[in-house]
């Protein structure tokens, strides 16, 4: 059973008017802290995620949440993944150091997760007032526009997009693929997954690939992206799972093609001769 869909996208928005912006550049320092190195959360992101947990389950009685701010603070509720048949994924404040740093480059993620299938994604995007809504099956909408991945260029080598992969996964890998960065035209990072799955879905990028998995993360993105026409596969191959946070990493492309000429260009082990 799949939750209504424009009564979430109308929570996503309320959370953001009432919980986020207008706590926008008018943080104080008190209100800013890291719960581990280099990871920030802020006031917002508790309060919206509060905000918005309650309300979420009062649509589908009976089901559970995992929200980013609650598994920082008792991961054993990452079982959830596993065990809940019906369940809520929220990251109430996606680029919260952009947030946290006054940078306009922050967005709402929800997903609701049926037995392991991801059924219905929501962005939004406060700033810009863009909410990117996905139901599998259904198509991806961004406020009403129908979404589309980019067509891949002639070349692999000429595609566009993102590569997150230098501080989280495997070291090793990890260097490969920083090695081989310049066989792409990479860009620069929006540091906000959620915005980066947006811009991926209008097509305003061809890949993105990440090595951090966490499922509040990944999940809205993947199905919205896939929605639009996209292909998603971890590095290792096997289609998208919430569950699977330990896979050495996640890339998104137009279409499999795309996808299996990206990965012999950044990630496959060169023949030796």
């Amino acid at each position: 059973m799949t939750p209504d869909i424009a009564a979430v996208t109308a929570l996503v928005e309320e959370v953001a008017a009432t919980e986020i912006l207008p706590r926008f550049e008018k943080l104080a320092a008190h209100e800013i802290r890291e719960k581990s190195p280099g990871d920030v959360v802020t006031i917002a992101d508790e309060a919206a995620e509060a905000w918005l947990t309650p309300r979420l389950v009062a649509l589908l009685p009976g089901s559970l949440v995992l929200g980013e701010e609650a598994a920082a603070v008792d991961p054993d509720i990452l079982r959830r993944l596993d065990e809940a048949e019906s369940l809520w994924l929220i990251d109430p404040v996606d680029g919260t150091a952009n947030f946290a740093e006054g940078r306009p480059r922050f967005a709402v993620m929800v997903a609701y997760v049926h037995l392991g299938r991801v059924l219905g994604s929501w962005i939004h995007d406060p700033v810009n007032r863009r909410t990117a809504v996905a139901e599998q099956g259904g198509g991806a909408f961004l406020n009403g526009r129908r979404l589309n991945v980019a067509l891949p260029p002639d070349s692999v080598r000429e595609m566009t997009g993102t590569i997150h992969g230098s501080k989280f996964g495997d070291r090793e890998l990890v260097s490969r693929i920083q090695a081989r960065r310049q066989r792409v035209n990479a860009i620069r990072s929006l540091r906000c997954a959620g915005l980066e799955y947006i811009r991926l879905a209008d097509g305003g990028a061809h890949f993105s690939l990440f090595s951090k998995l966490m499922p509040w993360d990944h999940a809205p993105g993947v199905l919205i992206h896939a929605e639009a026409g996209g292909y998603a596969s971890y590095l290792e191959g096997g289609a998208y799972d919430p569950a699977r946070i330990d896979a050495s990493g996640l890339m998104l492309a137009p279409d499999v093609a795309s996808w299996h000429g990206l990965h012999r260009l950044l990630i496959a082990a060169e023949e030796r001769r």
